[in-house]
């Protein structure tokens, strides 16, 4: 999906006044409104949780929305709930799941490597999952990263060099 439209942004933030001042119908359509920007979020985050991630950002969404006070930073609100849904999904998952070894990347040329970037993905952990997603997709500076996360900047940084690290050696592998 691509990034978001001005015109999208701002019908988003047009449902979400209508729908805290009472507004079903606008709730129901600002939450259908919300629903590929969310996934986009999830999906590199919480990998096969995905659809599990963006289903429990959007009931937080729909039970918070009258706590946003200010609708036209939506989409920065639904961000940071998308990520702590999708990071919260995928650890949960992770726990009752084998944790694949970075080590274990089969060799260039072997006809089973997937060489798809959610494959890579799924060899990191959701936080450093998280930090990708923020830099490399969403866009945002470390900051504003680290501000979502709710971690200090330098946390943030050195997550982001870790999974940048992890992410070179199992692509390259």
């Amino acid at each position: 999906m691509s990034p978001l439209t001005p015109a999208d942004r701002a019908r988003g933030v047009a449902l979400a006044r209508a729908a805290r001042a009472g507004n079903t119908l606008a709730l129901h359509e600002l939450l259908d409104h919300l629903t590929p920007y969310v996934t986009r979020i999830c999906a590199p985050i919480a990998l096969a949780d995905g659809p599990d991630a963006a289903q429990e950002s959007l009931l937080a969404v729909f039970t918070a929305l009258r706590t946003l006070r200010d609708p036209e930073a939506l989409y920065g609100w639904v961000r940071a709930i998308a990520v702590r849904e999708a990071v919260r999904t995928a650890q949960r998952a992770s726990r009752s799941r084998p944790s694949p070894d970075l080590t274990d990347v089969p060799a260039k040329g072997d006809p089973h490597l997937a060489a798809d970037i959610e494959d890579v993905l799924a060899r990191l952990s959701p936080a450093h999952r998280a930090v990708l997603v923020l830099r490399d997709v969403e866009g945002l500076d470390e900051e504003a990263a680290a501000a979502v996360l709710n971690v200090p900047p330098g946390t943030a940084k050195s997550r982001l060099h870790r999974a940048r690290s992890s992410f070179r050696k199992a692509w390259s592998a």
